[in-house]
């Protein structure tokens, strides 16, 4: 009798059920948020990788995106602690945008950091303290008083070789001093206020920087202007300067030594011409 055989079903590639769109699209999602997470706890201490052999911080805290720093110093220079607040999106246009919190002991300073292949810009920064705050940044240790700054824009170009020197390109701000006194200068009297406007929105590479200074009241009557270097090392400070009424005799005394130098005009203002060392 002969026997009936079924037919053999076989495989098609064609007919087979592919894997599930929506269960595609929760595994693309999971790998994106579990990637997105990593990337947003980075701790802030990868930044240490980042900086110059001459540049250290400590006690890093938060996140790469979001952190702080202390013990921040250059070439051994204590600079305080740091906050920063960084811009993801500018990363894709391969620089750096950020949001800065500088602190050194009194000394408090806010401003917008920007870094690319070319150089950085400061941007809407402003801030203030005692001035003896800065001591170890340079500043004169017998010289005391209050600052207050606002800086519209500082744009430095890097040099292209390690011979080179920093180009600032654009700098716009104001730098007050208020009851300003020194040791060293006329017995460590008062000698009031003054304001140091910079003014350049465009700078050619190379130039000179330009400044004006003048006093805000107190026993000085100053007007001078300043020229900084392009190289940033060296400056000079032309101008005239004549004591008021309630100028200290200490102070007056001063004065009298640099008229021998250089004779008073007819309006009694004594002129000025200074060449320093930054």
């Amino acid at each position: 009798m002969p026997t009936s055989r079924l037919p053999k079903r076989t495989s098609n590639p064609q007919t087979a059920d592919p894997p599930s769109t929506w269960l595609r699209a929760l595994l693309l999602f999971a790998v994106i948020a579990a990637l997105a997470v990593v990337l947003l706890l980075l701790p802030a201490s990868l930044v240490r990788r980042f900086l110059p052999s001459n540049v250290a911080a400590g006690e890093f805290s938060g996140t790469i995106w979001h952190g702080s720093a202390a013990d921040l110093s250059v070439d051994r220079r204590s600079l305080g602690a740091i906050e920063w607040r960084l811009h993801p999106g500018s990363l894709l246009g391969l620089s750096v945008n950020a949001d800065l919190h500088w602190v050194k002991v009194g000394f408090v300073a806010d401003g917008r950091l920007l870094i690319d292949s070319h150089g950085f810009t400061v941007r809407n920064a402003e801030g203030g303290g005692p001035l003896e705050d800065l001591h170890d940044l340079g500043i004169a240790r017998a010289w005391v008083g209050e600052t207050r700054f606002t800086l519209g824009v500082l744009q430095v170009r890097l040099p292209q070789d390690m011979n080179g020197h920093f180009n600032v390109l654009a700098v716009t701000g104001d730098l007050e001093l208020d009851n300003i006194s020194s040791a060293q200068l006329a017995a460590g009297a008062n000698l009031g206020g003054y304001v140091l406007h910079l003014a350049d929105p465009s700078l050619a590479p190379g130039a000179d920087i330009t400044a004006e200074l003048t006093d805000t009241g107190g026993p000085l009557a100053l007007r001078a202007a300043i020229r900084l270097t392009a190289d940033g090392h060296t400056g000079m400070l032309s101008g005239t300067v004549q004591a008021r009424d309630d100028a200290s005799p200490a102070l007056r005394r001063e004065l009298d030594t640099l008229a021998e130098l250089h004779a008073r005009d007819a309006a009694g203002n004594i002129p000025v011409d200074l060449e320093f060392t930054l």
